[in-house]
């Protein structure tokens, strides 16, 4: 009988703890039966004004002047005279050929100048000695083949000084110059090396960045459109273009830019046209082959700004972004025409006035209840006004577990003891347990403790109930 009554008594035991634990579950802190209240978002309300309306490129980076250094002269190549990556000027010598050949050469071309111009001072005395015999010991005949004669040695002479001036020109060509400014790349050759007049390999690249050239390409479609625009008002031309440059590590360079040249052609393979845009480089940062974007301002439009980090893109590529509307938010559809800063220039989907939300977007959803709270935003697109509750966050959190615990005070109560009327195992044992416990009061006493009785300090309830147990073993 004694292990009868104590065997009861665990069952008990172990019924009302797992009858109790769903009730705490769904109605304690964070649990099913906690209602959820409005979403608290931070919202800004848009308004209508003159934007800068501008469309952003991408493009690449171009040296303003490009020379292949080809030697004009064949030869070894003796010397390198410069040093790579260091700036250098038009006609500083870069490469020097062996040029005991050309001096040679050159000797040789002097040395023929000089017997040409023997032989033109002996036709000239011969033709002066003619000229002065004629009727005495000459005839005309003599005097003009001594004309002919000095003719040809003049010809001769001629022909020797180009002769000397090519000789010289090739001994110079042995120093190989740079034609323009710029800096030069690392030599393809070295000393030692055999060259060729005019070869088709440079022996080094030099490139004039400052300033640079960057070349960017424009659908004729997106063309085409802004004229509509500007045709239809829609669009106003400012004083001149503004055009700016953003990096690669997305910095925006300093200074602005101007066009060189406008596309007069479509590309056939890709239907774009190519701007060519001129930008300052003083700090040789944009290198050639670099790619960049360039911002470029065409006018200003009548539109509303809605912030970037307010919209995101939908799977088919729409613009959207949430609003509020009869206290919840709704999700539209926006028709943009460009950006301005960090904010997209939207001419349809939303109106001056309406208040659209920057702030709480994560896992929102179209049509749930929302509570807006007016915040700020800087240029930056970042939000600088937080609503006070969703910048303490913990607030609503901490709240909820007062109301939590006194909802199962009330309603586990009934909830739970009708459960354990139910059970025909809390039933079973209590009359054999003592006549402490009857079938009207075992579960709907037992239940509520572990919310919010005795139970809470980690003791489970149950065990006052199975407190008579001993009394009647020890009567047996």
């Amino acid at each position: 009988m004694n292990l009868r009554v104590i065997a009861g008594a665990v069952l008990a035991l172990l019924t009302a703890t797992a009858t109790s634990a769903p009730a705490q579950t769904a109605g304690g802190p964070g649990g099913f039966g906690t209602p959820a209240g409005p979403t608290e978002v931070g919202t800004i309300t848009l308004a209508t004004q003159d934007v800068p309306y501008s469309v952003t490129l991408p493009g690449r980076a171009v040296a303003w002047q490009t020379a292949d250094i080809r030697p004009r002269v064949s030869g070894m190549i003796a010397e390198i005279l410069y040093d790579p990556g260091r700036p250098i000027t038009a006609g500083d010598a870069m490469f020097r050929i062996e040029d005991d050949t050309y001096r040679a050469a050159l000797t040789s071309a002097e040395a023929g100048v000089r017997q040409a111009e023997a032989a033109v001072a002996t036709a000239q005395s011969t033709l002066k000695r003619a000229r002065s015999l004629v009727g005495v010991g000459s005839t005309q005949a003599a005097v003009e083949a001594a004309e002919l004669a000095l003719a040809q040695a003049e010809a001769s002479l001629s022909a020797a000084q180009a002769q000397a001036q090519v000789a010289q020109l090739d001994l110079d060509r042995t120093l190989v110059r740079s034609p323009i400014d710029g800096m030069a790349e690392i030599p393809e050759v070295s000393i030692g090396a055999i060259v060729t007049a005019n070869q088709a390999d440079p022996l080094t690249v030099v490139r004039r960045i400052d300033p640079i050239y960057v070349d960017v390409t424009e659908s004729s479609a997106a063309m085409l459109r802004t004229r509509d625009r500007f045709r239809a008002s829609e669009l106003q031309p400012g004083a001149g273009l503004g055009v700016r440059l953003t990096l690669e590590n997305g910095r925006m360079h300093e200074g602005n830019g101007h066009m060189v040249s406008r596309g007069t052609a479509v590309s056939t393979t890709t239907g774009t046209a190519m701007f060519r845009f001129a930008f300052d480089n003083p700090d040789h940062l944009i290198l050639p082959g670099q790619f960049l974007r360039v911002q470029v301002t065409l006018g200003t439009t009548r539109a509303v700004l809605v912030p970037q980090r307010a919209t995101s893109r939908s799977a088919d590529g729409r613009l959207t972004a949430f609003t509020v509307r009869d206290g919840r938010a709704v999700q539209v559809v926006l028709t943009e025409a460009g950006v301005s800063d960090n904010a997209w220039v939207v001419t349809a989907g939303v109106e001056a006035g309406d208040p659209i939300i920057v702030d709480g977007l994560e896992n929102l959803r179209d049509g749930t209840e929302v509570t807006p709270v007016p915040v700020e935003i800087s240029a930056d697109g970042v939000v600088t006004d937080l609503p006070q509750a969703g910048a303490a966050g913990a607030a609503p959190d901490e709240e909820a577990p007062a109301e939590a615990d006194a909802t199962p005070d009330a309603e586990p109560a009934s909830g739970s003891g009708g459960q354990n009327a139910e059970s025909p195992p809390a039933a079973d044992p209590a009359p054999g347990a003592g006549s402490s416990d009857s079938p009207d009061s075992p579960a709907g006493q037992d239940a509520p403790a572990p919310a919010g009785g005795p139970g809470a300090d980690g003791r489970p309830s149950p065990a006052a109930s199975a407190a008579p147990v001993p009394q009647p073993a020890t009567g047996g």
